[in-house]
């Protein structure tokens, strides 16, 4: 389960959106999310898929490591699927049980929309490397240091937590095969036992993260690093014609999933 987990990791590539400026996917991303959540009727679902669709093609991005990834939340899927299903009302499908169409018709569409917000989250860390991420978003968030938000530590921050996703997660993976080697046991028994098992990971994996975080904090005052004030990038960055061009084709399909709110399909 710890294996499918690929939320932090950057697929490198060559493709058209792999060199949009990383301002563009941002924002792109959340001209995205806002137009899934407008999303009423099964046309306007329909469109939402078939952008994300077009995405994961242009992005050479494989299907199975979006399923990889939504893995882990299947159990909220499932979840959110059932409570749906069965605390809409509607018309009973089966009479005498409190399943109805118009919470089966829901239930699918929380599906889709849980479904395509991971996917389209992915994509963003999939083609953008952390580094150029939070230079990004630093960038779009620079009119905040006015108002003394400390936006490069907040960026930065960020930048070292998606670094650090898949060393944890090796991490913890390594430790659970060490103490299955010793005997553990953490599929079998009680739901307290089984939490109780835990602890032998949980314990070795906290101390392994603070003393990666000391390590880190170490080697950054060596390099006398100070901040934002003062930095320079390696590349600077500079929207090109397909980045306005993407953010064009963005407007219009967010003033489309407005339109189709407003006769409900």
């Amino acid at each position: 389960m710890l294996k499918d987990i690929t939320l932090g990791q950057f697929f490198p590539g060559n493709t058209i959106v792999h060199r949009l400026d990383p301002r563009t996917k941002l924002i792109l991303v959340v001209v995205y999310i806002i137009a899934l959540f407008q999303a009423k009727g099964w046309i306007s679902y329909g469109a939402v898929t078939l952008a994300t669709v077009l995405c994961m093609i242009l992005s050479h991005i494989r299907p199975k490591n979006i399923f990889k990834g939504l893995k882990p939340m299947l159990f909220i899927i499932a979840l959110t699927a059932l409570l749906n299903l069965f605390y809409t009302e509607g018309r009973e499908i089966i009479p005498g049980w409190h399943m109805t169409w118009e919470g089966l018709e829901r239930s699918v569409q929380m599906i889709l929309r849980i479904v395509l917000l991971i996917t389209g989250t992915f994509l963003l860390t999939y083609t953008t490397s952390p580094i150029a991420l939070t230079d990004g978003l630093e960038m779009l968030l620079g009119p905040l240091k006015k108002i003394k938000v400390p936006v490069h530590e907040m960026t930065l921050m960020m930048s070292m937590a998606l670094r650090f996703i898949p060393t944890l997660i090796e991490e913890t993976d390594k430790i659970m095969s060490a103490q299955k080697a010793r005997g553990a046991d953490f599929e079998t028994g009680k739901l307290m036992d089984r939490a109780k098992a835990l602890l032998p990971i949980l314990v070795p994996l906290f101390v392994s993260a603070f003393r990666r975080a000391d390590e880190l904090a170490v080697a950054m005052e060596s390099r006398c690093y100070h901040g934002g004030e003062g930095r320079t990038r390696m590349k600077t960055l500079r929207f090109a014609a397909h980045d306005w061009i993407a953010l064009i084709l963005g407007a219009l399909f967010l003033a489309g999933m407005f339109v189709m709110k407003r006769y409900g399909i």
